[in-house]
């Protein structure tokens, strides 16, 4: 029953529209009506500038982190990791947002952020590796979705390898648009860097 409780919390951590919010409350804008239409920290940082998109990154990451850490403080005989794919559920499915969200990245850095600081530096550091070496957040996303794997294995950590293909599996899932249109030619590449 506990399980269900805290799934059931981390679910609607992960529900919140970080996105949705800061676009209306501070912009009057929905970013699902403009550029990729979706309710993630890329979309926002297109649409509504570097300060949106960074408020909304670490928004996205707590989403994650948050239940994490009530079940690691107050529910130690619950594996975390389980209630936060439900935080990952809650960002790609929100109830607040008629089920359709963002695509994961943040959120499931969060999770882990929650569970291993470690891995989750490595991450950051991977995700930004990729993305000054490709200039796609998509394909930098996805790359840093497998490396999550590939650290996992290493650290021969079951219940967090389990976890982490989860995660990594539903980033390239969510990413399946972003795959076809890198073949084309036609995402578009970040300029910044």
């Amino acid at each position: 029953m506990e399980y269900i409780i805290y799934a059931i919390i981390a679910y609607l951590f992960g529900s919140l529209p970080s996105a949705l919010i800061i676009g209306k409350l501070f912009y009057k804008i929905d970013v699902r009506e403009h550029g990729s239409g979706n309710l993630g920290a890329t979309n926002t940082f297109r649409v509504l500038g570097t300060k949106a998109g960074l408020v909304v990154t670490i928004l996205d990451i707590l989403k994650g982190t948050a239940p994490v850490l009530i079940v690691v403080l107050l529910a130690p005989g619950i594996e975390p990791l389980i209630v936060g794919a439900f935080a990952v559920i809650g960002h790609i499915y929100p109830l607040f947002a008629k089920f359709k969200g963002g695509k994961a990245v943040a959120t499931s850095g969060g999770v882990l952020l929650g569970v291993s600081p470690l891995l989750f530096v490595i991450l950051v550091l991977s995700f930004f590796i990729f993305l000054k070496l490709f200039k796609y957040v998509s394909l930098a996303s996805i790359l840093t979705g497998v490396t999550a794997v590939v650290t996992t294995l290493i650290m021969q950590d079951l219940g967090l390898i389990i976890v982490t293909i989860f995660l990594a599996a539903f980033v390239i899932y969510r990413h399946t648009d972003n795959i076809k249109r890198i073949k084309d030619k036609t995402e578009p590449k970040i300029t910044w860097f």
